[in-house]
């Protein structure tokens, strides 16, 4: 699609008209409603050219970006352990806020002639269609590689710093404490004391490990809790943003972009993870809102 010219025309248009609506930049736009169809490491793997040709302070949007989202592959999967009317509430949400919440945290002004789309006949003439299809599928395999690697070993690390935890305090672990820090935040979603307290701690095990390990445990339990629990819980759990992400998302810039795009972005692992918890919160909040 990017050989042939189809997708950079789809962004396009599509940024055009995103642009119009949000005042983002066109690709920063598109890559919102793409991420909801594709995934983030999907995205990504998709937009490569875009990406090298973008300034290194807009990569570092598409990276706090790629903490919100969900890929439609798994909205099935999904529905069938939680509300369907709330994770399907999620998605857009997400996307929108993902927009929002990075534009607050990384504010980038782009002017009008660096808000441009990238195509492969620009700076010359395009190489030849086999060699460029050879250079994607040895990119490709090399990024799967990359990804694997950066996220087993965050999860070893975690693995690691909860057993180091756990000679403490056998109840201690990363997901308690981050439940407890976690706690005020659940509250002000408008939950009594009690069920704050509980959302908390779920939402402190999401970030650590992910999303289907949340909807495994309460699965059966949210049918009984009162309707506003249930779509604050269901909203803030429906996204990839956690911190084996984080592994995946360095993994693909790692893959696809220079050293010095992928430096920035490593160096603010911290503010993926606060945008990704940022833009989950305040997408449970908004669903909060109208659920009582």
């Amino acid at each position: 699609l990017t050989y042939f010219g189809i997708l950079p025309f789809i962004i396009r248009w599509v940024g055009k008209l995103l642009t119009f609506l949000t005042r983002a930049p066109k690709f920063e736009s598109f890559f919102a409603i793409e991420m909801m169809f594709l995934g983030n490491t999907e995205a990504l793997a998709v937009s490569k050219l875009q990406l090298m040709r973008m300034s290194k302070e807009r990569v570092l949007t598409i990276g706090l970006m790629s903490m919100s989202c969900v890929t439609a592959a798994l909205i099935a999967v999904y529905v069938k352990m939680m509300p369907a009317e709330y994770v399907v509430t999620a998605i857009p949400l997400n996307v929108i806020n993902a927009l929002l919440v990075s534009s607050i945290l990384h504010p980038v002004k782009v002017a009008p002639e660096e808000d441009t789309i990238a195509t492969l006949s620009e700076g010359g003439e395009r190489e030849p269609f086999f060699s460029y299809l050879a250079e994607s599928i040895l990119g490709a395999g090399r990024l799967v590689l990359i990804i694997c690697a950066n996220v087993i070993a965050i999860v070893a690390l975690l693995k690691c710093v909860n057993v180091l935890l756990g000679l403490l305090h056998a109840s201690l672990s990363l997901e308690l404490i981050l439940g407890v820090v976690l706690f005020p935040f659940a509250w002000l979603l408008g939950l009594a004391p009690a069920e704050a307290f509980q959302i908390a701690q779920y939402m402190g095990t999401k970030l650590i490990t992910n999303e289907f390990v949340v909807m495994l445990q309460i699965q059966e339990m949210v049918p009984t809790w009162p309707a506003h629990m249930q779509a604050v819980m269901t909203v803030f759990i429906t996204s990839f943003a956690n911190l084996g992400t984080v592994g995946i998302i360095l993994g693909c810039f790692k893959g696809l972009v220079d050293p010095e795009r992928n430096l920035i972005v490593a160096r603010n692992v911290v503010y993926m993870m606060l945008s990704g918890l940022l833009v989950s919160l305040l997408s449970a909040a908004i669903c909060g809102l109208f659920v009582w």
